[in-house]
């Protein structure tokens, strides 16, 4: 049983990555989110992408319709996770599409907060795989960068004015002290992301020894 959250990228089925391709093709079954109640793909941009990607790479997979209404229940969420969950009975290998990036505004969590709590075996077997967000897209079309040298950039809904918010911390200098860092909930700590020696710590380090 694996259950892959595959992000698509911003609308281009050229912008998704290898990793997320491989997922794609390595599955059994693609479960692809519509807004339609009726199931349908007509207006649907990840269908569209899925299909252009199998046309393209060659491979054909059987795609399971998900009803996503986009209202923020937690009814519809759980709906989505009983489709997940009846599918693994017929296949052992599973893809959950997405646009954009996954960590971004995305289905995927709410998703995946539910199946921890409700199936936490599928849980473990499921990976995240990443990819390009709308905003950075954007910030190639137009040739401008979205932070440089010592500068920073902010997410912001316009829809709200107070709304949670999440904060990344990059380009620590060596011996640079990380525990004054204002900690309001949860706070992760990467070292060499993706590369020799990666750690991953559940909590802030006194000092950053990268």
């Amino acid at each position: 049983m694996k259950l892959y959250m595959v992000s698509l990228g911003p609308g281009d089925y050229e912008l998704i990555t290898i990793k997320a391709l491989k997922a794609l093709k390595n599955s059994d079954a693609i479960c692809v989110p519509t807004k339609c109640e009726e199931k349908s793909f007509s207006k649907s941009m990840t269908y569209k992408i899925v299909k252009e990607l199998m046309d393209e790479f060659g491979f054909k997979k059987d795609i399971i319709p998900m009803y996503t209404p986009m209202k923020f229940k937690v009814s519809d969420w759980q709906n989505q996770v009983d489709i997940l969950t009846e599918s693994f009975t017929k296949y052992k290998t599973l893809s959950f599409v997405t646009l954009g990036d996954s960590a971004v505004y995305s289905t995927v969590y709410y998703l995946l907060d539910i199946i921890k709590e409700q199936n936490i075996s599928l849980y473990k077997n499921a990976e995240v795989i990443p990819g390009i967000t709308s905003f950075s897209y954007a910030s190639a079309k137009v040739k401008k960068p979205l932070c440089v040298g010592d500068s920073s950039f902010s997410i912001k809904p316009l829809h709200k004015e107070k709304v949670p918010n999440s904060t990344v911390y990059m380009r620590p200098k060596i011996g640079m002290k990380t525990d004054k860092i204002d900690e309001k909930d949860k706070l992760y700590t990467f070292e060499n992301l993706n590369f020799e020696g990666e750690k991953i710590l559940d909590h802030k380090k006194e000092k950053n020894v990268i």
